[in-house]
C-alpha cells in the first residue's frame, strides 16, 4: 500500500479540492498520512494570492522533495497556473486548476513510466470540474464547492488569470451533494467558490435560485456562505436571508478599501455610499448579524489620510472581524503598474494598526451577547472544556465535556478574547 501526504494552502476552495483528492486516494487503496511524515507521494495544492503564498508554496514543494527524495511529488493549483514554466528538480507531477479530480489515474501513469507529467490548459477553455464529497473526517462543517473562476478583474488580483472564467456546478448536483452530507451527519454546510455569489451565470440561473432549493433540504440545520460580494446581495437574496432560519447570522463581505479613491484604483464595482446603504439594509433584516470583511492596506496611492479614512469606515460599519492583508504586487495585474507605491515597511505598520482596530471591534461585538442565550455547535473538547461556534460565529468556550457535532444552548457570561464564555443553563 502506497502512502500519501496532502497539504492544502490558501482558500476554502483549495480545502474542498484537497479533501476530494484525499477521498479519491483513500478509496483507491492509498494510506493517508500527515504531510510531515515519510510518504511515497506528496501532494501540495498551492496558492498564489500574495507573494507570501508563492514563497510558502515553493517552500512546501522543496520540503517534500527533501523529506523523501524517492517520493513522487505533485504540485497543483494556482501557484502552478501562475508559473507554468516552473522547474524544480525532484518535482514529478505538475497540475494546474484542471484535472485535480484525475489524480489517481495521473499517479498510476507516473508509477508506470516515472516520467515528469504536466497537465496545463488554457483557463479560457475549461468547464466546471465536477467533484463530489460525502465525508469531511473530523469536521463538523462541510464545504461544498459550487462555483469556480472569476471575471471581476480587480486591479490587484491574479486569481481571474489562474482560475479562469466563471463556471458553476449543476444545481441538481449541488443539492445531491449537500443532501448526502446532511444524511451523513453534517449539521452545517458552507457554500464556497472563487466568486460564490456569481453562481449560475453560465447556467441561466442565479445564486438566489440555488439558495431557495438548498434551504428546503430536510435536516439541514445551518447554511453558511463563505464569502459574497456586496453587489451580489440582491433584493432577492436578502429576502431569502430574511425569511430563512437555516442561513446563519453571519456574512463575510469583502470591503478591500475604505475610501472611494482607492476603491476606484482597485477597480471595485461599488463606492462607499453603495456599501453603507447595503449594510444598512442587511442590518435592518438581521439586527444582530455578524459581518466580517477583507481589507487591503498599502495599495498604490494610499496616503496616510486615505488609510485613516479606511480606519474610520471600518469603525463606522462596525465589522465583527477584519481580515487584513498588506498589498502584495502580482505580476500581470494592472495594480503592479500603478505609481505612488507604499513602502513595504509602511504596509506592515498599517496592517498591524488595522488588526488592532479589528480586535477592538471583535470584542465590542462579542460583548453585545453577554447575558444572552446562544446555540453552539460543539467542534472540539480538550482539557475539560468544549469549544464551538454559534451561527453568528462567536467562538464559545464551555466548562463541560460535551459530545462532538451536537448543539448545546448556553448563556454567555463573559468575554475572554478570543472566546465567549458559555454556561450551560
Amino acid at each position: 500500500m502506497r502512502s500519501v501526504g496532502v497539504l492544502s494552502l490558501g482558500c476554502k476552495v483549495n480545502t474542498y479540492e484537497s479533501e476530494f483528492v484525499i477521498n479519491e486516494l483513500k478509496n483507491n487503496g492509498y494510506e493517508i498520512k500527515k504531510f510531515n511524515e515519510i510518504c511515497d507521494v506528496y501532494i501540495i495544492n498551492t496558492c498564489t494570492v500574495t507573494n507570501t503564498s508563492d514563497i510558502k508554496s515553493r517552500k512546501m514543494i522543496r520540503n517534500a522533495i527533501k523529506r523523501n527524495p524517492d517520493a513522487c511529488v505533485v504540485a497543483m493549483g494556482c501557484f502552478i497556473e501562475a508559473n507554468k514554466d516552473l522547474e524544480i528538480p525532484g518535482l514529478d507531477i505538475i497540475i494546474g486548476n484542471k484535472d485535480k479530480s484525475k489524480i489517481v489515474s495521473i499517479l498510476n501513469e507516473w508509477f508506470l513510466k516515472k516520467n515528469i507529467i504536466k497537465k496545463l490548459y488554457s483557463e479560457e477553455k475549461i468547464y466546471f470540474e465536477d467533484m463530489y464529497i460525502t465525508d469531511f473526517p473530523g469536521r463538523t462543517r462541510a464545504f461544498v464547492k459550487i462555483q469556480d473562476g472569476c471575471e471581476n478583474f480587480c486591479s490587484y488580483c491574479i486569481i481571474p488569470y489562474v482560475r479562469g472564467k466563471c463556471r458553476s456546478k449543476a444545481k441538481d448536483k449541488v443539492i445531491t451533494e449537500i443532501t448526502s452530507l446532511v444524511n451523513n451527519g453534517y449539521k452545517e454546510i458552507v457554500l464556497t467558490g472563487i466568486h460564490t455569489g456569481n453562481y449560475g451565470v453560465d447556467l441561466d440561473t442565479n445564486f438566489a435560485s440555488l439558495l431557495k432549493e438548498i434551504i428546503k433540504i430536510p435536516n439541514l440545520y445551518r447554511l453558511r456562505i463563505s464569502s459574497i460580494e456586496i453587489t451580489e446581495l440582491t433584493e432577492e437574496v436578502l429576502e431569502i436571508i430574511k425569511n430563512s432560519n437555516i442561513i446563519v447570522n453571519h456574512l463575510h463581505i469583502p470591503l478591500q478599501a475604505g475610501s472611494d479613491e482607492i476603491l476606484k484604483r482597485m477597480m471595485r464595482k461599488y463606492d462607499l455610499n453603495y456599501f453603507f446603504k447595503k449594510i444598512k439594509d442587511i442590518k435592518a433584516i438581521r439586527p444582530s448579524i455578524s459581518i466580517s470583511t477583507d481589507v487591503i492596506v498599502g495599495f498604490p496611492g494610499e496616503s496616510n489620510s486615505l488609510f485613516e479614512e479606511t480606519i474610520k469606515t471600518c469603525q463606522e460599519l462596525e465589522f465583527s472581524k477584519i481580515h487584513v492583508f498588506p498589498y502584495s504586487e502580482r505580476k500581470g495585474t494592472k495594480a503592479a503598474t500603478l505609481d505612488n507605491s507604499v513602502l513595504i515597511s509602511e504596509r506592515k505598520l498599517r496592517a498591524r494598526k488595522l488588526l488592532e482596530i479589528s480586535k477592538e471591534l471583535e470584542i465590542k461585538y462579542m460583548n453585545k451577547f453577554i447575558g444572552s442565550e446562544v446555540e453552539v455547535l460543539i467542534e472540539e473538547t480538550k482539557d475539560g472544556y468544549s469549544y464551538g461556534h454559534t451561527d453568528n460565529f462567536l467562538y464559545v468556550k464551555i466548562k463541560h465535556l460535551l459530545e462532538h457535532n451536537t448543539f448545546i444552548k448556553v448563556n454567555i457570561t463573559d468575554v475572554i478574547y478570543p472566546y465567549c464564555i458559555g454556561k450551560i443553563k
